[in-house]
C-alpha cells in the first residue's frame, strides 16, 4: 500500500504515525513545500521518503493536510494525478469551499471531505503524536458523493485511528465550527494581544499569570499561516459568531457598571451547565 501525506505537520504527521502501526507493509511518502519538513519527517520516522505530485499515480491513499487556501489550489491537481482506485482525504477546518471546488471534477468519487476535531497549538513534523485521534470526532461531509469502495477504506482507516464519525453537510459544518473552534481561537489571540499590550507598561504581569490564563491563551500559540486562511474562508459565519460574542461581553460589562452582581452571578451560574455538556 502506498500512502502519501501532503503537508507533514501535526495532523498529517499524526495520521501517518498511527497508520504505520496498522499498515506495517505500507510505504509512506511525504509531499511538502518545505524541504526541511520533509527531512525532519524522515528523521522522525513519520514517512519513509519524499515524493512529488507526479508520483501520485502510484498512490492508494492520499491525505491532504495543508492550509485551507492551499487545499483549494492543489486538490483538483491531486485528483488529476491519481489512479481511478485511489482515495483522497482532506482534513481541513473548512468544508464548503473545498467541496465546491471539486464538485464537478471527473474523480469527485475518489474524494472524501473530512474534519478530524483534534489537534494541539503546535505545528510542524515535531508536533505529530501517536493516538491524537483516539476518541475524537471526525466530521464527514457529502459522503454520498464518494464511491462506496473508497468509503469502506476510509471508514476502516478512521476506525483504526479510534475516531467517532458524524455526518454533516458542508455549510452546517462551517457554521457550527465557527462557534466551537474558530471563535475560540480568535478569543485566545485577542486575549493574548490585550495582555501583551498591557505588559509593555507593567513588566511583572506575566509573573501573576496563573493556569487559568495559560489555558485560555493556549490557542494563541497556533500558526497564523494556518488560521488566517481559515478565517478568510469562513468569514461570514465567524462575523456572525463575533457579533453574538461581543454582544455578550458588552452586556456583561454593563452589569458590572450597574453593580448588578445578582445578574452577574446568574449569568455565570447559567453558563455553568457547560460542565454537563463537556464532561
Amino acid at each position: 500500500m502506498n500512502i502519501y501525506i501532503i503537508g507533514i505537520g501535526l495532523i498529517g504527521g499524526s495520521i501517518a504515525l498511527d497508520l504505520k502501526s496498522h499498515f506495517k507493509e505500507a510505504t509512506f511518502f511525504g509531499i511538502d513545500s518545505n524541504e526541511s519538513n520533509l527531512a525532519e519527517a524522515i528523521q522522525l520516522g513519520i514517512i519513509h521518503q519524499k515524493a512529488n505530485f507526479e508520483d501520485l499515480e502510484n498512490a492508494d491513499l492520499v491525505i491532504v493536510s495543508v492550509p485551507v487556501d492551499v487545499g483549494l489550489v492543489i486538490l483538483p491537481q491531486i485528483l488529476d494525478k491519481i489512479n481511478d482506485n485511489a482515495l483522497v482525504i482532506d482534513v481541513g477546518s473548512t468544508k464548503f469551499p473545498i467541496c465546491e471546488v471539486v464538485e464537478n471534477h471527473q474523480r469527485r468519487r475518489n474524494f472524501l471531505a473530512t474534519h478530524p476535531i483534534a489537534g494541539t497549538e503546535f505545528s510542524g513534523p515535531k508536533a505529530a503524536i501517536k493516538e491524537l485521534f483516539q476518541g475524537k470526532t471526525n466530521i464527514i461531509c457529502e459522503v454520498e458523493k464518494t464511491a462506496y469502495k473508497q468509503q469502506e477504506l476510509a471508514l476502516d482507516l478512521f476506525q483504526k485511528l479510534g475516531m467517532r464519525i458524524r455526518y454533516m453537510d458542508p455549510k452546517s459544518h462551517d457554521k457550527h465550527i465557527a462557534y466551537v473552534s474558530h471563535l475560540s481561537h480568535i478569543s485566545s489571540f485577542m486575549l493574548g494581544k490585550t495582555v501583551i499590550e498591557k505588559e509593555k507598561n507593567e513588566r511583572d504581569i506575566f509573573d501573576m499569570a496563573g493556569s487559568g490564563f495559560e489555558s485560555t491563551v493556549r490557542l494563541a500559540k497556533s500558526s497564523p499561516a494556518m488560521w488566517t486562511p481559515i478565517f478568510k474562508q469562513n468569514k461570514d459565519n465567524i462575523i456572525e459568531t463575533l457579533d453574538e460574542y461581543i454582544l455578550n461581553l458588552t452586556q456583561f460589562k454593563e452589569l458590572l457598571q450597574n453593580d448588578n452582581y445578582d445578574e452577574v452571578f446568574n449569568e455565570m451560574q447559567n453558563t455553568n451547565r457547560i460542565k454537563e455538556i463537556l464532561k
